[in-house]
């Protein structure tokens, strides 16, 4: 699976440059507040197993009006560094890989 270019941003990881996305619109069940934020990334030149990263915020623009931070580049390195030390090879090919950060999120009741 690789990234829709358009909407995406670079960023550089210790070196490795990245392209990385998060829905402009949230998903039903994000606008709801019933589940958390998401966002990809991949390897910029040689995209191969794409990084699917679960916050543990809602997604910014819910239509709930739920507070929530922003993705910023600072968490993306953050999750990519993670991932990497948990085994996620972004030139490979095969499934995307999951990395779950939801912990703490209250789904809206």
């Amino acid at each position: 699976m690789t990234l829709i270019r358009k909407g995406s941003r670079r960023i550089v990881v210790d070196g490795t440059a990245y392209r990385w996305r998060l829905r402009g619109r949230p998903t039903c069940s994000q606008g709801l507040t019933w589940s958390p934020c998401t966002f990809a990334v991949e390897h910029a030149d040689t995209p191969g197993r794409t990084l699917l990263v679960t916050t543990d915020q809602p997604h910014p623009s819910n239509w709930i009006g739920r507070a929530a931070r922003p993705v910023l580049p600072s968490n993306v390195a953050t999750a990519v560094r993670l991932a990497l030390h948990l085994g996620w090879t972004p030139t490979a090919p095969g499934a995307a890989f999951h990395l779950d950060r939801s912990t703490g999120f209250e789904p809206w009741s």
